[in-house]
Formats: C-alpha cells, structure tokens, sequence
C-alpha cells in the first residue's frame, strides 16, 4: 500500500506537573526530602527558612530490630487531610500569587543552639568512635621510633583492611616504599609486629589462624584449653571447622574435656577485630512518625525532625505581584512551584500519618505482645480502607520508618506474608519466625533442633511450614544450622 497520513482521536491520562511532584515526593525517604526541601530553599527565592519553632532532631541507628525505647518528641496536631496523591490536582490561576501567603507554610525541625555561640550544631560535640587506621596511628604516636620505621609501620597501618587482616604480601609491600636503602621483609616483618601489638589483639593478622592464634597468645598461660587451642587454629582449623572431634583428640594428644574445653575457648574469639573499631560507612535512618501509648490508646503523630520548615516569603511575593508581571514569566513559574511544593508537602505527611493510623490499627496486637502477633497484612487492605490506590500505599510505605515502644521499624515490617495453619486459619511468616527464635532459644545446647525438628514442632503447634521455609526462616534470623550451633 502506498504511505498516507491520517488523523486520529484518542484520550489519555496524564499526571499535571504539580502530581508529578507530589507523587515524586511521596515516594522520597525522609533524608531525601530534607535535601529535597533544602534544594528548594537554595535555589527558590519565594521560599524562605521559618525559625519560628525549632525540634530536637534525633538520628537511630539502621538496626531497627533492637527493642529500644522510641525517642521522645513532642506531639503535633494532626492537619486536615488534603487529598490523596492519586487525587487529580488542577493548576493554581496566577493572579492568586497574594492569598493566603502566611498560611503556606510548613514545619522544619532544627537542632536548638547551646548558648555558647548562636547557630552552633550540637553535633559538634559529639565524639565519634576512631576508626581503626585512626586507632593504630594513635598508638603508634606513644613509640620511641626513629623516621624510618615509623614511616615502616604507617605502611603496614594503611595496608590493612576493614577488617583488620593484611592481605598484602610483604614482599608487594617493600615494593611500594621508595627508600635507600630498600625495604627488606625482615623490617616489614619487624614492624608487623609491632603493628599487631598496637591494640586489639589480632589486628595484623595475615590469615584466619593467625588471627585466632595472637588473641590466644594474649591470654594468661593458665588459661584452661589455651594450649590445646593454639595448637588446634594453628594446624586443625580446617578439622574443627568439620567438626572432626576424634581425628582432633588424636592429633592433639589430649582428652575429649580438654578438647571440648578449647573449642568453647576457640568460639569466643573474634574473627574479625578491625570490625570492632568506628566505621565511616554507618547509615542512619530517621523515623517518619512515632507511636505512643496514650490512656490505652495507640496515637501516631509526625516525628518533628523531619518536617523542614519552609514558607513562602511573603514580600517577595507581594512586591511580584504589584509588578504586574507575566503570568509566564520565570519568576512566575518559580513562586507556582513554591506554592505547589509547600501544599504537595503537606499532601505527603497527611499522607504518611493516615497510612501509619492504618497499620497500627491492624497491627494493634504487635505493639502489646511483639512479633508474634504480628497479623498478615497486604498493601491493598490499607488501600481499600483508605480508598487510595495501591501505588500511592507502596510509595506511602517505602523507605519510611515507625518509631515505637518496641524499637523502630520499616513500614514494610508491618506486612509479613499470610501462611496456612492445620485449623484452615491463616498467621503470619513473621509470627512463625518469632516462634522459631523461641524454640532455638529453648533447645539443647548439646543437642539442637534440626530444621525438620523445628518444622515438626510448628506442625504440633497447627503451624503448616516446610522444612526448607524453615531453614529460609532460619537464615534471614541469621542462625546457623543444628550442626554450628552444638556445643561440645
């Protein structure tokens, strides 16, 4: 056929520039809207800073699992919802640049000034635990050493790992420092020593047995088992890794109680001791909203440290307006996008806190009795009762976090996945995990429960689970199988 144009009419949905932000926004983790919202306040000349209230800002650590108490905060009044992110959501007409100016605001926390010196961080003050080259060079400060090898040993510190283990050949190592004369292995040998002697023992080490050896040799003489235990890292590792009892007692020499006394001794050191020390890398998470308990009553409110405050300046807008200037000029364009993400902010705390009521509401048994009344839970029940799309939930949900009595948890923690039982009833994975951390605990040092022994036991307890989801279970609680965990 020969080529022809033709016309066609079709409709199609498409999200206006202010819902983009809106669910952009929604979708951000608290820190990334902070940067958000600080971004704004940079580059926007209608927006300006409100210090007319400030809010402790309070960090917690990425390991949510630990049943801390929550962090105090004060309580805020809940603002009336505005909408949901699915909402459609029209363009604002650019003659109403002067209404409401002093009600578009929004809250910012910062931290309060010490009194010392205005606008001070508190953070300032805070002590940081050094790293591990940090450590090492501090020590290595307290030595009488002439230029050379202290340089020696710097290059020894710097060669380590996370870890604390030298993987370096020595041989690579004199190689790399540029003297005369040159760098012999006995003074890079010399110096590793010295660096292994710095602070915690086993620091320096070049493999797994030396490591567990130089925390050995640290240890009194006297030590029960310490000299069956050297002798067993430094020649029966691979052995007491197979749990090969009868091969080690014959090649160690010694009785089956002096055995099992060093491998008790053996499974008290640490594998790796440069973990021990601070490390740059750690991430912090900062809560959304915190649960309380209030006259026997669950209330959820918005955790002050992440509400950026934010308002739009009032006589740059007013003096624009007066100018009669271009609805489509730039700054016309900059103060519609000031307004659009002041409100589309609020829009997404409302948001958050009426998705936050609604998993407390079901979950309402987890924050009296912990994980094992944690219900099944999927992302359309929140949808549905809120009568917002789930989207809009699994945006509402990702990367934001509930502090509470038991700790601080991810949102998506309050939706474990639905399992059978024998009575035709449903629980959750997360109930049936809490229940295989109770029988672990529970069993025999001397002779622990296998996985087919767990699934056995949740069955007798109407629970339906196969061996491997037990040991899937198992693994995410990062327990070791039956065989690891034996004590002799």
């Amino acid at each position: 056929m020969p080529p022809s144009i033709e016309l066609r009419t079709r409709q199609s949905l498409a999200l206006t520039p202010r819902l983009q932000q809106s669910v952009r926004l929604l979708q951000l983790s608290s820190l990334e809207f902070q940067q958000e919202l600080r971004t704004a306040l940079d580059t926007n000349p209608f927006l300006e800073y409100d210090a007319s209230q400030t809010e402790d800002v309070a960090l917690a650590p990425e390991s949510t699992d630990d049943a801390a108490q929550a962090p105090g905060a004060q309580a805020v009044a809940d603002a009336p919802a505005s909408g949901s992110a699915d909402a459609s959501s029209h363009d604002e007409p650019a003659n109403e640049y002067n209404n409401e100016y002093s009600s578009d605001s929004y809250g910012r926390g910062s931290s309060h000034h010490n009194g010392d010196s205005e606008g001070g961080d508190p953070t300032d003050w805070a002590r940081s635990q050094p790293s591990l080259h940090e450590q090492l060079h501090d020590a290595l400060r307290l030595y009488p050493l002439n230029d050379r090898d202290r340089e020696v040993a710097r290059l020894i510190i710097e060669s380590l790992d996370d870890d604390g283990y030298l993987r370096q050949d020595l041989a690579d190592l004199a190689g790399v420092f540029d003297v005369e004369p040159a760098l012999t292995e006995h003074e890079l040998l010399v110096a590793l020593r010295l660096v292994q002697s710095l602070d915690r023992p086993g620091v320096g080490a070049r493999s797994l047995s030396e490591c567990l050896k130089l925390q050995l040799e640290c240890m009194d003489s006297d030590t029960p088992g310490r000299d069956v235990a050297i002798q067993v890292v430094e020649h029966h590792l691979e052995r007491l890794a197979r749990r090969e009892q009868a091969e080690l007692q014959k090649q160690t020499g010694c009785s089956a109680d002096e055995l099992r006394i060093a491998c008790a001794l053996v499974r008290k050191l640490d594998p790796k001791p440069g973990h021990y020390y601070g490390n740059a890398e750690d991430n912090y998470v900062v809560p959304d909203v915190i649960v309380r308990q209030v006259r026997n009553k669950w209330a959820v409110t918005i955790n002050p440290a992440v509400m950026p405050r934010a308002r739009i300046h009032r006589r740059y807008a007013e003096l624009f307006a007066q100018s009669a200037g271009s609805s489509r000029s730039p700054l016309a364009q900059q103060l519609q996008e000031a307004r659009w993400l002041i409100r589309n902010a609020q829009q997404r705390f409302d948001t958050i806190r009426r998705v936050a009521e609604c998993i407390v509401t079901h979950q309402r048994a987890f924050f009296q009795y912990g994980e094992i009344a944690l219900k099944p839970l999927v992302l359309r029940d929140i949808a549905d009762e809120l009568e917002l799309h789930e989207s809009t939930i699994s945006r509402a949900t990702g990367n934001k976090y509930m502090a509470t009595p038991r700790g601080i948890f991810e949102f998506r923690h309050f939706f474990p996945r639905e399992l059978g039982t024998e009575s035709g009833g449903t629980c959750s994975a997360a109930a049936v995990r809490a229940l295989l951390k109770e029988m672990i605990a529970a069993e025999n040092a001397r002779d622990p429960l296998s996985d087919v022994s767990l699934a056995r036991m949740l069955a007798d307890q109407g629970v339906l689970v196969a061996r491997r989801t037990v040991a899937k279970y198992r693994h995410l609680m990062k327990v070791p199988p039956a065989e690891l965990r034996r004590q002799m």
